[in-house]
């Protein structure tokens, strides 16, 4: 399973219209993210635009073709795209980058040795 992470920015005079548009997202779209096999997915928007995206996918690759050939996708990403900053004309679920992850808790959980705490420091 991937876990997905991406960031966008959007424009400081539409966040409220964003968040608004995002109160009841169309039941097309929604089954469209559904269909494409991402789950658990979110949004976080800070309040100077900053919108963080968290999605999980057995394969992104896939996932991404499939909401590309999508017709409700690429209406939704075309209305979409006027609230965010530089996208140069490009889709937002396209053109957003995505972040590294560097630690997840339930990873580093699963290689602990049986009996080995969490809070236990390497030794020097």
């Amino acid at each position: 399973m991937a876990r997905v992470c991406f960031q966008l920015q959007v424009r400081p005079d539409r966040i409220d219209a964003y968040v608004e548009r995002h109160r009841a997202v169309w039941p097309s779209m929604l089954r469209a993210i559904e269909a494409a096999g991402r789950r658990n997915y979110s949004l976080f928007l800070r309040p100077d635009g900053l919108l963080i995206g968290y999605y999980e996918t057995d394969d992104d690759e896939a996932s991404a073709r499939a909401l590309a050939a999508n017709p409700d996708t690429a209406a939704w990403e075309a209305e979409a795209a006027g609230f965010f900053v530089a996208l140069d004309g490009s889709r937002p679920d396209q053109a957003a980058p995505h972040l590294t992850e560097v630690f997840h808790l339930e990873d580093q959980l699963t290689r602990l040795a049986p009996g080995e705490r969490p809070n236990e420091r390497p030794a020097p």
